[in-house]
């Protein structure tokens, strides 16, 4: 699916990859949190090597990263905090008290404090986003992977949302690469990377990111 794939992401940047549909953005991105197999050539992500990585290490590779998808994959039948604790426990914590805390401290990050008993089918599009967000933030990871986060949403919220992302990059330094194809977003980010028949075509950086 990829090849001649070689790039690095260093701490704090803000990187987009872009390209036509079918060009593997999304491949890439699986590849990078361990959900399609690295196969040939040497990859490195959070200190994991892809080329050695273990089903069972995957579990630990995604502690690191945090993962925002287009379509939230919230689940339907538990709360917003039920679903940051499913991931939590799951990656394995266990202190009860202390994922409380992580919980309340990652939705206020997004706005959402007192929305943390509601169901996902009571908040709105962009409000499952920015739990999605929290959920990718609980634990404090290196790397965020962000999947067309803004594609289910309608233009202003979208924008609002990249405005989290942002700042979550500005102000928090998290080291975002995130896929997007719709070029009206595209001027937030410093650095671009196309890709094109599985292969990357170009990488710019752009001297200044959001105006």
């Amino acid at each position: 699916v990829l090849n001649h794939v070689d790039f690095t992401v260093n701490a704090g940047e803000f990187i987009y990859l872009v390209g036509r549909t079918g060009s593997g953005k999304s491949s890439l991105m699986r590849t990078l949190y361990g959900d399609l197999p690295f196969v040939e050539g040497e990859g490195h992500v959070a200190g994991f090597n892809l080329r050695k990585l273990k089903r069972r290490q995957v579990p630990y590779l995604r502690r690191k990263i945090g993962i925002v998808f287009q379509d939230f994959q919230l689940l339907g039948d538990r709360t917003v905090n039920e679903n940051l604790t499913f991931v939590m426990r799951s990656t394995g914590w266990k202190d009860k008290k202390a994922m409380n805390a992580k919980v309340q401290e990652v939705l206020e990050k997004v706005g959402l404090g007192n929305k943390g008993y509601k169901m996902p089918h009571e908040l709105s599009g962009g409000e499952q986003q920015r739990v999605s967000i929290a959920r990718a933030l609980v634990n404090n990871p290196e790397l965020v992977l962000a999947d067309e986060p803004t594609g289910d949403l309608d233009r202003p919220t979208g924008r609002a949302i990249m405005e989290l992302l942002v700042a979550l990059n500005r102000e928090l330094h998290k080291t975002l690469v995130m896929v997007t194809h719709d070029p009206e977003i595209a001027r937030y980010a410093r650095r671009h990377l196309l890709l094109g028949d599985g292969r990357i075509v170009s990488d710019e950086s752009v001297l200044e990111g959001r105006p």
